[in-house]
């Protein structure tokens, strides 16, 4: 549907997309693929947090994902899941049908977009405490990379990144370009009203009218656990952008994809986490202890 038509289609929900909601629905979308050893205490975690329902859009799993799913639909956590059998990563498509399904079928007043990868974490607890207040209807979240510690589950991990933001460091360092310590752009969640577009990695949502403010919710991003994993998903997620069209989008997988057919992924690794580099990276404040979330899952899980 054309931009243009799309603007007079939610003319309508003007007078009620900068109006407080007492006590707002909702739903957290997720685009997996091959995410069995997170997803399900992804699921638990946001159901904890205040998250009404789920989403999901699995891409072709090859592992234990789909039964997880299947469990919490039973349970009746999962509302909606997609099986989406397409191998060109059309994100941006996958991620606007699941926000249309939490409008118009679950009636959502707000939607999270996540990855399975993301723990969206707000200080009070609840999601919903600051959507209560605000009359916003977009809230931009900063994200927070945690650095891969081995032999633990990645709820464990309690060394979070702080961004350099200087890339002459890297060299320094002997970091990869795509880093873990790269300065993050950060997501949105928004409300459902006024709704026109999401961004690809769901970074920016196009709105009308619009109103954006800065939000306390913190992502905590375990985008990295674990060589194998990072090489099946670089690899993967390599082959399938390159039957998108859309070249300005995945720019790291690309680069990462790149590496790969030249035999020099495995190598970039440590250059990624800054593995070689692990102890000045401390010392220099780069790498600082977090125990946010390890400490959410001892009070609300026994873990």
């Amino acid at each position: 549907m054309p931009l243009l038509n799309k603007i007079v289609n939610v003319l309508e929900e003007v007078p009620q997309t900068f109006r407080r909601t007492s006590n707002p629905k909702l739903i957290m979308t997720l685009l997996v693929k091959n995410e069995e050893d997170i997803l399900e205490e992804n699921l638990c975690f946001h159901k904890a947090m205040g998250v009404d329902g789920f989403i999901i859009t699995d891409n072709n799993s090859t592992d234990n994902t789909i039964e997880i799913i299947r469990k919490y639909q039973e349970k009746g956590w999962i509302k909606e899941a997609i099986i989406e059998k397409a191998t060109n990563y059309n994100q941006k498509v996958w991620v606007d049908r699941m926000i249309k399904i939490a409008k118009k079928q679950l009636h959502a007043d707000w939607v999270i977009n996540a990855d399975a990868d993301e723990l969206w974490y707000s200080p009070t607890g609840n999601l919903k405490t600051e959507l209560t207040t605000t009359k916003a209807n977009v809230l931009k979240c900063s994200m927070r990379y945690m650095y891969p510690e081995a032999g633990q589950h990645f709820w464990q991990w309690n060394q979070a990144i702080v961004p350099i933001i200087n890339p002459l460091k890297y060299n320094f360092y002997n970091l990869s370009r795509y880093s873990l310590y790269i300065p993050q752009r950060g997501k949105v969640l928004h409300r459902t009203s006024s709704y026109l577009q999401i961004s690809t990695g769901n970074h920016k949502v196009l709105m009308f009218p619009k109103r954006l403010r800065k939000s306390n919710i913190c992502i905590y991003h375990y985008s990295i656990r674990g060589k194998e994993r990072f090489l099946e998903k670089m690899i993967n997620g390599g082959k399938q952008l390159e039957q998108n069209p859309h070249r300005h989008i995945g720019m790291h997988w690309r680069y990462f994809y790149q590496l790969y057919k030249s035999q020099q992924l495995e190598m970039e690794y440590d250059k990624i986490i800054g593995a070689n580099s692990y102890e000045q990276l401390r010392r220099d404040g780069f790498i600082k202890t977090d125990n946010t979330i390890p400490d959410f899952f001892k009070c609300h899980f026994n873990k």
